[in-house]
C-alpha cells in the first residue's frame, strides 16, 4: 500500500473549487435517463452520451475526477482515445464503480445488502491497469417505521470496510458511500438519527479494518425530510443539520465529504452544499459527487442529437461552474438564470 499515493489523490479529488461526476449509471439506469429524452439505451448512444460530458469545454477546472461503470473505462471517446485518457488529458481522474448492485436482506426484505466482494480483489487491479485511481461502493439505507435495524447497518458498514481495505491495498482510493434513502415520509430528524447511527457503523467498521482514513472519501447523503414528509425542510436547516451531523461523527482525518445529490434537484443540490461551505472552516473539505444534480440539464439539451452536443455541453459546464462556486459557498440561487437554454 502506498499511503502517500493514497492522500494525494484523495486530496486532489476534494482540491478547491472542484467535485466529482458520478456518470457510473447502471444499463438500467442509464436506460430510465434516456427515455426521458425518448432515444435507444445502446452501447452507441451511452457512448456519445459520456463523450458529450467528458469533452465539454473547461471539464478539468471544475470536476476533479468521474465515476465510470465497467462498460465505459473500458470504452474509447468518438475520437479513438479511451476514456480514461481522455480525463486524464482534461485534468481529471478516472474513479469506477465497483459494487454489483444490492439484494434483500435475509431476514428483513425491506433492507439492502449491497453484493460485489467476490473477485474484488483481481477487479481492483484489472481497473487500475486501466487507469482508475479511485473507487466507488454504494450501500443503501432504508428508513420505515421499525427500519434500519441494526443488523443491517453492521453488515452494509462491515461490506463498505472490507471493500475499502482492498482498494486502499491496491493503492486505490475508496470512496465510502452509505445512502440514507430521502424516499419516504420520515421528517428531518428521523433522518438525522439514522445517518448519525449509519455514519457510527462506518467508522468504527473502517477502524476495525485498519483503513487509513487520510486515503479515503465519504460519500454520505444531506440530512433532509423523506419526499412524502408534509413538512420539508427550508435549505439553511438542511445546511446546519448536515453539518451538525458530519461533525458529529466524521474523523477530522478523513479528506473530504463528496456528497451525493440523492433526488434532489440539481438547484437544490448546489444551493445546499454552497450554505454548508458558506458555514465553514470545517475539518474536511465539503464536495460533490453528483450524477443526476450535474447530468440532467444538459442531457435533455443534447436530446441524443449529434447537432446539440454544443448546447448540452454549455448547460453542463455552467452547471459545473456553479457547484464550483458552491464549494466557497459563493453560489446565489439566481444564478440559475444561467442554466435556461438558449
Amino acid at each position: 500500500m502506498n499511503v502517500k499515493e493514497l492522500e494525494t489523490t484523495a486530496r486532489a479529488l476534494v482540491a478547491p473549487g472542484k467535485g466529482i461526476l458520478a456518470a457510473d449509471e447502471s444499463h438500467g439506469t442509464i436506460e430510465k435517463r434516456f427515455q426521458s429524452i425518448q432515444i435507444a439505451n445502446t452501447e452507441d448512444n451511452r457512448r456519445a452520451y459520456r463523450d458529450m460530458l467528458f469533452t465539454a469545454k473547461g471539464f478539468g477546472d471544475h470536476v476533479s475526477g468521474v465515476i465510470l461503470f465497467d462498460e465505459t473505462i473500458q470504452q474509447k471517446g468518438l475520437n479513438g482515445t479511451p476514456f480514461p485518457e481522455v480525463l486524464k488529458k482534461s485534468g481529471s481522474i478516472a474513479g469506477i464503480k465497483v459494487d454489483a448492485g444490492t439484494v434483500a436482506m435475509t431476514g428483513s426484505p425491506e433492507e439492502k445488502i449491497t453484493q460485489g466482494l467476490d473477485g474484488l480483489r483481481e477487479r481492483l487491479a484489472q481497473y487500475r491497469q486501466l487507469g482508475a485511481r479511485f473507487a466507488k461502493w454504494r450501500a443503501v439505507i432504508t428508513i420505515g417505521s421499525t427500519i434500519p435495524t441494526l443488523p443491517n447497518l453492521r453488515e452494509n458498514a462491515n461490506l463498505l470496510a472490507r471493500y475499502a481495505a482492498l482498494c486502499q491495498e491496491a493503492d486505490i482510493v475508496p470512496i465510502v458511500e452509505p445512502e440514507v434513502l430521502m424516499d419516504g415520509d420520515n421528517t428531518i430528524q428521523r433522518c438525522l438519527q439514522v445517518t448519525e447511527q449509519t455514519l457510527h457503523e462506518t467508522f468504527n467498521a473502517l477502524y476495525d479494518h485498519c483503513v487509513v482514513l487520510e486515503g479515503m472519501l465519504l460519500k454520505p447523503n444531506m440530512i433532509v425530510a423523506g419526499k412524502q414528509c408534509p413538512a420539508q425542510a427550508t435549505p439553511e436547516l438542511v445546511a446546519e443539520l448536515t453539518v451538525q451531523c458530519f461533525r458529529r461523527t466524521v474523523p477530522a482525518a478523513v479528506p473530504g465529504i463528496v456528497f451525493l445529490s440523492g433526488g434532489q434537484s440539481a438547484a437544490q443540490a448546489t444551493h445546499h452544499l454552497s450554505l454548508m461551505n458558506a458555514a465553514g472552516p470545517h475539518p474536511w473539505q465539503i464536495s460533490f459527487s453528483y450524477g443526476r444534480a450535474l447530468q440532467d440539464e444538459a442531457l435533455k439539451a443534447w436530446g441524443g442529437k449529434p447537432e446539440n452536443v454544443a448546447k448540452g455541453q454549455k448547460l453542463f459546464a455552467a452547471r459545473a461552474r456553479l457547484n464550483s462556486l458552491a464549494r466557497s459557498g459563493k453560489y446565489d440561487p439566481k444564478m440559475e438564470a444561467e442554466l435556461v437554454p438558449a
